[in-house]
């Protein structure tokens, strides 16, 4: 049997109950709750990294969006946007090589 002790989805106790399949809950502190959603984003990414599916990107979004109501990111689109005027996007697509310091 599988092991784990990790941040769900808010439906998987659900879920699990319909199931028939026993767990232990517990509500993460604030502070817990960041170190946990840091976790799982490092997760998710990897396995779009290795899946590159819609559907990993999409758990990706979700972990990046439950980031963004943190108090501490509240500003964090205003810094994608102030990166975006100063060093530009991604859309040009521009592979750059050569000796890192």
């Amino acid at each position: 049997m599988e092991s784990y002790n990790k941040l769900v989805r808010d439906k998987i106790p659900d879920i699990l109950d319909q199931k028939g399949i026993s767990y232990e809950k517990r509500i993460a502190s604030p502070q817990e709750y960041k170190i946990e959603l840091a976790k799982k984003l490092h997760e998710e990414a990897g396995e779009f990294a290795e899946d590159g599916s819609a559907e990993e990107l999409a758990d990706v979004l979700e972990v990046i969006e439950a980031l963004r109501k943190l108090p501490e990111y509240a500003n964090v689109e205003e810094l994608r946007i102030r990166k975006v005027k100063d060093r530009g996007a991604f859309d040009q697509r521009i592979i750059l090589k050569g000796e890192k310091d």
